[in-house]
């Protein structure tokens, strides 16, 4: 196989599993961090509402635009979500993200 097949950092060679493995931790250490964050007494409650509404939308068997429509189907799904979440983490201060997220990590550790 040829240098198309691997994704790389560095001098390293990262396989598509490798990456696929590091996007999907990525992706649940920042579900983990939204359920802090909204469960934080110091998270606004207009913030918590549109966390709340990403996660639903997330998960909700339909679709505002049908998948099947071409192109605009798949579109609302990658506008409204991130969408959702980015105007929700502009309203919550950022040291109730940051204490979320160490706490996640700090989770991650193992305990030796």
């Amino acid at each position: 196989m040829g240098r198309d097949s691997h994704l790389y950092r560095g001098d390293q060679a990262v396989g598509v599993g490798a990456r696929l493995k590091q996007v999907t931790r990525g992706v649940k250490r920042e579900l983990a961090v939204y359920r802090l964050v909204m469960v934080d007494s110091r998270t606004p409650r207009p913030a918590k509402i549109l966390l709340g509404l990403a996660i639903g939308y997330l998960v909700m068997p339909f679709d505002l635009i049908p998948d099947f429509i071409p192109v605009i189907g798949q579109l609302d799904d990658i506008l409204i979500v991130p969408g959702l979440v980015l105007l929700a983490l502009r309203m919550i201060p950022k040291a109730v993200v940051d204490d979320c997220r160490a706490k996640v990590e700090n989770a991650d550790k193992p305990n030796l």
